[in-house]
């Protein structure tokens, strides 16, 4: 059976197993769909959510991933399932790491031990793996939106049922989430939007509307003074969003509501029931495993510091000796290294809340001053903000530094966090310098070379992790502007690296060796410019040439296509062949895994290499059946 949304179909979940009639059993064991949980009394909720609140500990104690969200919205959720007729009613989760107790309410508990690894539960909703996931997410802030046109569609259709969105305080604050409320509060349309305000979103919340949601909170201020009132939403609350017997007649009272879109405000705490998650900074934001007793992460000692840490580090070097340097982060703080920089340089260091179109903008008019500002954010995220890129940074040709982590893998956040398309997308606008360090050492100089760079606007990427443990210079130095290096010399093929694959390449090259194929590495460090002279080279010096980079098709091996054609370096030879990220979104697993799949690896380079040659006849046969073997 299929139950269908718009035009595309969604497999209803399993059918539920019968309910326990053991009346010692636990109620959430008789749990398999929401239409269990309404079939309980209400005086039965708050022992379910008892229940969920014990099952959802014990289950990221052993997977690891995101904790302190979804206990904030455990009676949330209880509720949700318990007034709304989900999945007739649309529920939609704005970002959706707050989601693991829907999804234990939703008939996937069993399959909670899968979270976040190689073909099991994503991390976030996703409407592939359920019907009570309406609308898949990852990002922030798109909740009210997708409801508003959940509930458009429905009113055209004629079709019943509620919508319900929940957004935390900190997505409220992106543009996105503006624009749907403007839309959402003219419409008349009987949205209800669940404010779920927890004060807190990776980090804590900034701006005035953290402080507007603190005067409601506190009973102030007037219909009048009220933003949401303003915009044309009936508001309802504060409500306390961990007692049931009030959050249930709210959320009651808000879904009966006939007379346009309802906000209904509620109060919760990130981490709630967890001691040592309440007593966390980020209240057990992301986790690895760890004990449920004591809340003691199961973390393996680090081998090298983390890219982040080495940006960081670097960054407040390069400020100490230049106070134009400014850094920007859009609510990601800790995860972007900005706090470090913040704690050595407080008054220019600016958080700007869940706003990455405004961060580049704001960026951009920092430069305009003459200040060097580093505008730090994932890579994944940095795809929001792109109008802003082209349109108030690379077209004015300012000088506006971009430190694009997570770039490439980034292992169980999966597709939505997956730093793919950055060099892409940057690497077609005129103007724009993109670099890539193959380890930390190169991290440090391209945090300098930034830092000296006045010509226009700069980017770096990087992956998450540790790096490599090379050893790291004391400062870094500004490298050349375009230009490459070459690690290893060899007659049969030259492999070039961009960035973070360049190690596998080198243990590529060892195997090839091993086989009799002599290989030349390079590492480009540019994306653009690439290293035009050392690319034409390399082409006419090898019979077959391998671009290798850890990002989609259309980025720095395309580039060098492009000039090596307009070089005529492709007219009589050699073999070209490009290794990117595959033409697919790419799913939740280990790093390790995603990047043999992809044929990153050194064994996958190696054989792509063989393939290559045989394809081309760039060796003689003999040969390649050796290093056919070498290469696995």
């Amino acid at each position: 059976m299929k139950h269908v949304r718009g035009s595309e179909p969604v497999a209803l979940a399993p059918a539920a197993p019968p309910a326990d009639l053991d009346p010692n059993a636990g109620l959430l064991d008789r749990v398999h769909a929401p239409a269990d949980l309404r079939a309980l009394p209400r005086g039965d909720l708050a022992r379910l959510a008892g229940e969920l609140r014990q099952a959802l500990i014990a289950s990221v104690a052993r997977t690891g991933g995101h904790l302190g969200a979804g206990l904030g919205v455990v009676e949330l959720t209880v509720a949700l399932h318990a007034v709304f007729e989900t999945p007739e009613d649309v529920l939609i989760w704005d970002v959706g790491h707050q989601a693991y107790p829907h999804k234990m309410l939703t008939g996937r508990r069993h399959r909670m031990e899968t979270l976040r690894q190689g073909g099991g539960l994503s991390g976030f909703t996703r409407r592939a793996e359920s019907v009570y996931d309406a609308f898949g997410a990852g990002h922030s802030s798109t909740s009210i939106s997708a409801g508003l046109g959940y509930a458009a569609a429905r009113r055209l259709a004629g079709r019943p049922g509620r919508v319900a969105c929940v957004i935390g305080d900190g997505a409220l604050s992106a543009g996105l989430a503006f624009e749907g409320l403007n839309n959402a509060g003219a419409s008349g349309l009987p949205l209800v939007v669940v404010l779920n305000d927890n004060a807190m979103s990776i980090a804590p919340p900034v701006g005035a509307l953290a402080d507007h949601l603190v005067d409601l909170a506190s009973g102030g201020p007037t219909d009048a003074a009220n933003l949401f009132a303003a915009m044309g939403f009936d508001y309802r609350g504060p409500v306390d969003g961990h007692d049931l017997d009030a959050l249930v007649p709210a959320l009651e009272a808000a879904r009966a509501h006939e007379g346009g879109p309802v906000l209904l405000h509620v109060r919760t705490r990130k981490g709630h029931g967890y001691a040592p998650a309440e007593a966390s900074a980020d209240r057990y934001h992301g986790v690895a495993g760890f004990d449920p007793e004591t809340g003691v992460q199961k973390k393996a000692p680090a081998a090298a510091p983390s890219y982040t840490r080495v940006f960081a580090d670097s960054l407040v070097a390069e400020a100490a000796r230049d106070p134009r340097i400014v850094a920007i982060t859009a609510a990601m703080p800790s995860g972007t290294g900005v706090d470090v920089f913040a704690r050595a340089f407080p008054e220019r260091a600016f958080d700007v809340g869940i706003a990455e179109q405004h961060a580049v903008t704001f960026a951009a008019g920092l430069a305009c001053e003459g200040l060097k500002p580093f505008c730090a954010i994932y890579s994944t995220f940095l795809q929001r903000a792109f109008d802003q890129i082209v349109h108030d940074v690379a077209l004015q040709g300012l000088p506006v530094r971009f430190a694009i982590d997570r770039a490439g893998f980034v292992g169980a956040d999966g597709a939505t966090h997956t730093g793919a398309f950055d060099l892409a997308a940057l690497c077609c606008l005129p103007g724009f310098t993109v670099m890539a360090p193959a380890d930390e050492a190169e991290l440090r100089h391209m945090v300098a070379t930034a830092a000296a760079f006045d010509e226009g606007p700069i980017a770096f990427r990087f992956p998450r992790g540790d790096g490599l443990g090379v050893p790291l210079p004391e400062q870094g130095e500004p490298l050349a502007i375009g230009r490459g290096r070459i690690l290893r010399e060899g007659a049969d093929v030259a492999l070039v690296a961009l960035g973070s694959r360049l190690a596998d390449c080198l243990a590529a090259a060892e195997r090839l060796a091993a086989a009799g194929i002599g290989v030349t590495v390079a590492d480009a460090r540019f994306a653009k410019p690439i290293d035009g002279d050392l690319m034409v080279r390399l082409a006419r010096e090898h019979p077959l040439l391998v671009t290798v980079e850890e990002g989609s098709s259309g980025g720095f091996g395309a580039a060098v296509m492009r000039h090596l054609s307009d070089a005529g370096a492709l007219d009589r030879g050699p073999a070209v062949r490009s290794l990117t990220l595959p033409d697919r979104f790419v799913e939740h697993d280990s790093p390790a895994a995603l990047v043999a799949d992809a044929g990153l690896d050194a064994q996958g380079i190696a054989a792509a290499v063989v393939a290559a040659m045989v394809q081309s006849g760039a060796a003689e046969p003999a040969r390649l059946r050796a290093a056919a073997r070498w290469a696995g």
